[in-house]
């Protein structure tokens, strides 16, 4: 900040000056040892009268009080905007807290605080320097928008919603609070509200990157997956660096069933981010669909060699195993999997398929069970353990778990057949029929023996 000195004012500082002069000259004169005991000859030159002299001395004091708090404040700040700007965020810190001492009224100052402080991490002093400054100036805007931040980085999220909102009341065009407040509304599962925010975050910033991003991951959740591509593409043509919206748009392809394109994806969610745990062991999961095991057993490694509590890593490294047959590496690693993460359902029921596998039949049906009270709508676990029940020959527990998974799914036609066997086995033989038929009503092709084998009962 520069400082002009009006015309009418350089006058008096002058004098001001040449009184100080004056003062300075007489007191050296005084203090001199020569004249230390002498009295002051008064002659026209050297008379000061002692209220003249109070009264030059409080202009001087005055004057100079005025020019040392104008320049310490701009000093101050100067110097905390330099330490700020160099990351040196604690010394900014001091360098604003010298300033507001001088100047306690400055809702700037406080702002600049809250931003060293919110940059340091302390969160906490941020919000209460927004606040300071909002108290002096209401409607000052960025420091609602980043006392929003602030609050948002504290897990504030209805605050930090409030917070956008005012920044958004006060400058109708500011695209970051947009797009700040639509992920919110994403994290809450709010997604239509979501949608709406980041729409006009891209209206007033076509170019804006992450609210392109964000809003795809919005689409993606309501499962508008063609909308959640598109944005997603967007994204990276604006930066082809945006890791996540690679990989999202990946995971979009592999539930699709396109599996080369989320392979490919992957690797270019993995390029821009090469620390990526997710990544690689998402693209192992996809390269074994495509019979890849052995890349994909490499990229499962390599993203529990970056997370080694990293559960799914571990269970998708546990089916490339299974598909290669390897079931006690696959046993293993499910194992390790449960370990990590005791309710994780999927590694609890993969481990109970490689155990049946064994010809392990109670370990597959203990972990089935487990599975069960995990995830009580499982069908899958049902009906996998109705098999491990007919291994073993007992064809109440096998009817029993098909029923169970016909009342989640009606339209398992395979539940039915297998049902009907059972009741084969034990002599029941209209109930059979009965199954058999419902399958054959579902679309099912019975087998030619068995229809022979109900029709001779």
């Amino acid at each position: 900040m520069q400082f002009r000195i009006e015309k009418g004012k350089r006058q008096k500082e002058q004098g001001k000056r040449q009184t100080l002069f004056t003062f300075y000259f007489l007191l050296f004169t005084l203090l001199s040892p020569g004249c230390r005991d002498k009295p002051v000859e008064e002659d026209s030159t050297q008379t000061v009268r002692k209220g003249d002299r109070r009264e030059t001395k409080d202009e001087i004091r005055d004057t100079r009080d005025e020019i040392r708090e104008t320049r310490s404040v701009e000093a101050c700040i100067s110097q905390a905007d330099l330490n700020y700007s160099r990351g040196r965020y604690d010394q900014a810190v001091s360098d604003y807290t010298e300033a507001i001492e001088i100047n306690p009224g400055d809702a700037a100052i406080y702002y600049k605080r809250g931003n060293a402080y919110r940059a340091g991490g302390d969160y906490d002093e941020a919000i209460a320097d927004y606040t300071k400054s909002i108290e002096i100036k209401p409607r000052y805007a960025e420091a609602c928008y980043y006392r929003a931040i602030a609050c948002k980085a504290k897990g504030l999220n209805d605050q930090a919603i409030s917070d956008f909102t005012k920044a958004l009341e006060i400058s109708p065009r500011l695209a970051e609070a947009y797009h700040n407040r639509g992920a919110l509304y994403i994290a809450k599962e709010l997604y239509d509200e979501a949608i709406v925010d980041l729409d006009k975050a891209i209206e007033i910033c076509p170019q804006y990157a992450m609210a392109h991003r964000d809003r795809g991951d919005a689409h993606k959740a309501k499962g508008q997956y063609d909308q959640a591509v598109f944005d997603y593409t967007r994204a990276v043509a604006l930066t082809p660096t945006c890791a996540e919206a690679y990989y999202n748009r990946a995971f979009i392809y592999y539930q699709k069933g396109r599996h080369d394109l989320a392979i490919s994806d992957f690797t270019k969610a993995i390029e821009a981010r090469p620390a990526y745990a997710e990544a690689y062991c998402n693209r192992g999961a996809a390269r074994i669909t495509r019979g890849a095991y052995d890349e994909a057993i490499a990229d499962c490694s390599k993203a529990i060699e970056m997370n080694p509590d990293y559960a799914e890593a571990y269970c998708n490294r546990g089916a490339v195993y299974f598909a290669k047959g390897l079931y006690d590496e696959a046993i293993s690693d499910c194992s390790k999997a449960l370990e990590i993460n005791p309710q994780y359902a999927k590694a609890c029921y993969n481990r109970a398929v490689a155990h049946h596998k064994k010809g392990q039949y109670d370990r597959a049906i203990s972990d089935l069970t487990r599975t069960l009270e995990i995830d009580p709508s499982d069908v899958r676990a049902y009906s996998r353990r109705a098999v491990a029940y007919a291994a073993k020959g007992e064809y109440d527990s096998v009817i029993a778990d098909y029923t169970k998974a016909l009342e989640i799914n009606p339209g398992l036609a395979v539940a039915y057949i297998n049902r009907g066997i059972a009741h084969y086995k034990k002599g029941q033989y209209d109930q059979a029929r009965q199954d058999v038929h419902k399958a054959q009503a579902l679309g099912y092709e019975v087998q030619p023996a068995l229809l022979e084998a109900l029709n001779t009962n």
